[in-house]
């Protein structure tokens, strides 16, 4: 009996070392990976600029809320804009990570879904559909009224799938308040 709990004993503890390991040496790769992620979609989001907006940061505590990042962007040393993500609790299927893009002017300057679990072929046309996201842009807490069609907003849904619209022009709509408040 002994010698069967020393030999799981050695098991265990080669298993634990290999998996400590390969935990601290994919760290580093991993981290990068995520930050190639956010600058791709910071890039997507944001007006041009020639600064590094992942390095470019503001952390703020919006009232009620959690803290967060703003990624500012900055063209020749100037304020041109600022990205952060929302998250929008209300989705179909869960949360809805949403980066937004505002220019200096308070415009949507861009927005690209960073993670969801919204239905294949209803809820993921956020992400498929080639006109949603980009016809937000140009849109302002002034010139748009934030809610889905269905409604009485401004802002399209898809059919059979209005949910997921709702909850990202939601999250869009907070960005642009958070924004009002904190940027500039």
């Amino acid at each position: 009996m002994t010698r069967l709990v020393l030999a799981l004993m050695v098991v265990c503890v080669i298993g634990a070392v290999i998996l400590a390991g390969t935990d601290r040496i994919t760290q580093g790769p991993i981290a990068e990976q995520k930050r190639r992620e956010i600058v791709r979609s910071l890039d997507s989001v944001l007006p041009p600029h020639s600064n590094a907006p992942d390095q470019d940061t503001r952390v703020i505590r919006p009232e009620g809320g959690k803290e967060m990042t703003l990624y500012l962007a900055r063209r020749d040393g100037a304020w041109v804009g600022t990205a952060m993500v929302v998250t929008a609790p209300d989705g179909y299927s869960g949360n809805i990570d949403v980066m937004v893009g505002i220019d200096r002017a308070g415009a949507i300057a861009g927005v690209a879904i960073l993670a969801h679990a919204e239905t294949p072929g209803l809820g993921d046309k956020i992400i498929t559909d080639p006109r949603w996201l980009p016809a937000l842009r140009g849109r302002t807490l002034d010139n748009t009224h934030w809610a889905v069609k269905k409604d009485g907003g401004d802002v399209d849904q898809f059919t059979g799938a209005t949910i997921t619209p709702r909850a990202v022009t939601g999250a869009v709509r907070r960005a642009l308040e958070i924004c009002r408040e904190y940027c500039g």
